[in-house]
């Protein structure tokens, strides 16, 4: 994988910082690419964060404000810090298996596993497939049930016109330096709701009062808590995932070049996949709506030599791979999963499928064309 940060971005990194008199931490080039993010997204609010980690972490912590705790349905293909967030924040993870072709959740386990405790849907756009269809959103309207999109791999992929990361109560992106679009470090958590924007900032900032933007929010803290200095009034026992003005210029800088960039990455994906041997692979993923940052790579049926075969070709031919695909796998089968649920990795035979025989490959708009052919051509004669 290619560095995603380009000249021309760090070109503008150096203009900002040769300027007098600037604020490097959080600032007005934080509060502008908010905005520039929102509008390109397609949603009302946003809020820049340290991390894709972070966001996680923060929208887990307004679902807990909001709602209380109780379960909280999440995949057993994602990043580690999804479900880290919903234990950290006192839910209990209810898991579903995948759709192999989006590698999102099985949209009808999750329905079926709804309870009188469920408080929201967690689902995860992973590698830059949409993980939505109408079955899910249809359902999760009627029972009330809010809808949390992880789309920290799939910047720009979309659903029926729309980009992933609109259609939830909450969306988190990151910012990380394989992404799509990158801060080096960062993340951000989206919304369509004026009052929840607000919890996020003051989330964001220790919980501070003075950080929402509302005149109306901090009339109120301020009127019920009168003892207190109007700006160190903290409302929820919080954190620091503040981000910087460097990592902002960044993001700003990129987010002019990403819909051209996502292009070429697709371009990559589709002709990785047409290339492929069907025979041998998995092809069926579903390309409408996907935006990719890596190549999936999954065999068709269970064949370990094969995949030994795999592993070692790749290996000898210095080409980066990550076995598992997102998150190295089940999560269900990572250590601190195995403490608190030791045998619930048993019951999800198609996320396991893809633990042992499947891996992502990088994907990156300098990625020379003919170099995808010859790749498939590497794999199918194995």
């Amino acid at each position: 994988m290619h560095n995603n940060i380009t000249r021309e971005d760090l070109d503008a990194l150096i203009t900002f910082l040769k300027r007098d008199d600037i604020m490097l931490t959080q600032s007005a080039n934080v509060a502008a690419f908010e905005r520039e993010w929102s509008e390109w997204l397609g949603v009302q609010h946003s809020v820049f964060v340290n991390s894709g980690a972070s966001a996680n972490l923060l929208t887990m912590a307004v679902l807990r404000e909001k709602f209380g705790v109780g379960e909280v349905i999440v995949p057993t293909l994602t990043w580690v810090s999804d479900i880290a967030s919903v234990l950290q924040n006192g839910f209990t993870p209810v898991f579903v298996d995948i759709n192999p072709r989006t590698l999102g959740m099985d949209t009808r386990q999750v329905i079926n596993r709804i309870t009188p405790r469920t408080r929201a849907v967690f689902l995860t756009h992973a590698l830059g497939y949409n993980g939505l269809d109408d079955y899910l959103l249809t359902e999760l309207k009627h029972r009330d049930i809010p809808l949390i999109e992880d789309a920290c791999e799939s910047h720009g992929a979309t659903f029926q016109g729309n980009r992933v990361g609109t259609y939830g109560l909450l969306s988190n992106f990151s910012f990380y330096y394989a992404h799509h679009l990158s801060t080096v470090e960062g993340g951000m958590v989206c919304t369509n709701s004026s009052e929840l924007c607000e919890m996020l900032r003051m989330l964001r900032s220790h919980g501070m009062v003075r950080e929402s933007r509302s005149e109306a929010v901090k009339a109120h803290y301020q009127k019920e808590y009168p003892d207190l200095n109007p700006d160190f009034i903290f409302a929820f026992p919080a954190y620091n995932v503040r981000s910087t003005e460097m990592q902002a210029v960044l993001g700003r800088s990129q987010l002019k070049q990403l819909d051209a960039r996502n292009k070429l990455r697709t371009r990559n994906l589709n002709c990785f996949l047409d290339y492929l041997d069907p025979k041998r692979y998995f092809t069926e993923f579903e390309r409408e709506g996907s935006c990719n940052y890596a190549f999936t790579l999954v065999l068709r049926e269970p064949d370990q030599a094969l995949w030994n075969r795999i592993e070692k070709t790749l290996r000898e031919h210095k080409i980066e791979f990550r076995r598992g695909a997102s998150g190295g796998g089940n999560q269900l089968r990572q250590p601190y999963l195995r403490r608190l649920l030791p045998d619930e990795y048993k019951n999800y035979p198609k996320v396991d499928h893809v633990h042992f025989f499947g891996a992502y490959l990088g994907n990156f708009p300098e990625l020379e064309a003919d170099r995808v052919p010859a790749l498939c051509h590497l794999l199918n004669n194995l």
